[in-house]
């Protein structure tokens, strides 16, 4: 197992024992498992984002730490919480994320999630500005949850 993948399974147990809260001191955990701090920032800043479903907060100085919460929500509160993160753009890889969480929380089913997908592919998109692109997928995002969901 990778140490990307034990640093993110153990905080995905701190938050399991602790009801959706972790607060983690990086050195501490970083001796706990065998890795330098920087490795835990890492996981924290790919595995747990907002499009995952979680909030940093992060508390700088002495005796300071990193506080990660997993969003638990309805379906309607979880659905809108996504549409305010999109924004007026997105990159695929971000829409993507997006969408396995939603199909992993079983808001989607895997069908609709994959449909919904390929309407994000750059190579749909080709040709175009980044800028456009990231406009035009968020706009389609935002219209095909809506109309998949029900909410």
């Amino acid at each position: 197992m990778r140490i990307t993948d034990i640093i993110a399974q153990q905080i995905n147990q701190m938050l399991e024992q602790d009801g959706g809260i972790a607060r983690i001191q990086r050195n501490e955990l970083a001796n706990k498992i065998g890795c330098v701090p920087s490795q835990i920032n890492y996981v924290i800043t790919n595995r747990f984002t907002v499009e995952q479903g979680y909030l940093v907060e992060s508390r700088r100085g002495g005796g300071g730490f990193i506080q990660i919460i997993k969003i638990d929500s309805s379906n309607r509160q979880k659905v809108f919480h996504v549409l305010n993160s999109i924004g007026d753009g997105i990159d695929e890889s971000s829409a993507r994320m997006i969408l396995q969480n939603l199909v992993y929380d079983k808001i989607l089913t895997e069908k609709e999630g994959k449909m919904i997908m390929s309407a994000m592919s750059d190579s749909l998109l080709r040709g175009l500005p980044d800028q456009v692109k990231q406009t035009i997928r968020a706009n389609l995002l935002k219209t095909m949850l809506l109309c998949s969901t029900d909410i």
